[in-house]
């Protein structure tokens, strides 16, 4: 099988109703999901504008979105903001994180496990080369 746009586009649509299955009922949105993995991933805490950069760049949303996302975190209190414009994962915030990124673990648990870890790595690659280029063309 070939990797095409319309390959890597319905694989894109599978993920996407399975994540949202797991964020309904949780009170937050793909883009505040997102917002809390990368300040997840950063350690806990990030520069506020910086996110909102990771986040326009990664949803591919204007600043407004951006920001609308962090605004809903800080407003729920899984976001704090500090004095040095940096938000920071509330410890409702990690629980919150950690209880979603369970499930979400588990999904790809169930969907990827099977796969050989040199064919996810191969895929990985090439995935991430395409979105660079495809990124360049903006």
């Amino acid at each position: 099988m070939m990797l095409t746009p319309q390959l890597v586009g319905r694989a894109e649509n599978a993920h996407r109703p399975v994540l949202d299955r797991i964020l309904a009922g949780t009170g937050t949105s793909r883009d505040q999901w997102v917002a809390l993995t990368l300040t997840a991933s950063a350690g806990g805490t990030v520069d506020r504008r910086t996110l909102a950069g990771h986040l326009t760049d990664a949803l591919k949303v204007d600043a407004g979105t951006a920001e609308a996302a962090i605004a809903g975190l800080t407003g729920a209190g899984l976001l704090a903001d500090d004095p040095d414009a940096r938000v920071g994962l509330t410890g409702a915030g990690r629980a919150h994180h950690a209880r979603i990124r369970s499930a979400v673990d588990d999904v790809v648990a169930r969907v990827y496990g099977d796969i050989p870890a040199a064919d996810l790595a191969t895929a990985g690659r090439v995935l991430a080369l395409v979105t660079e280029r495809l990124n360049a063309l903006r």
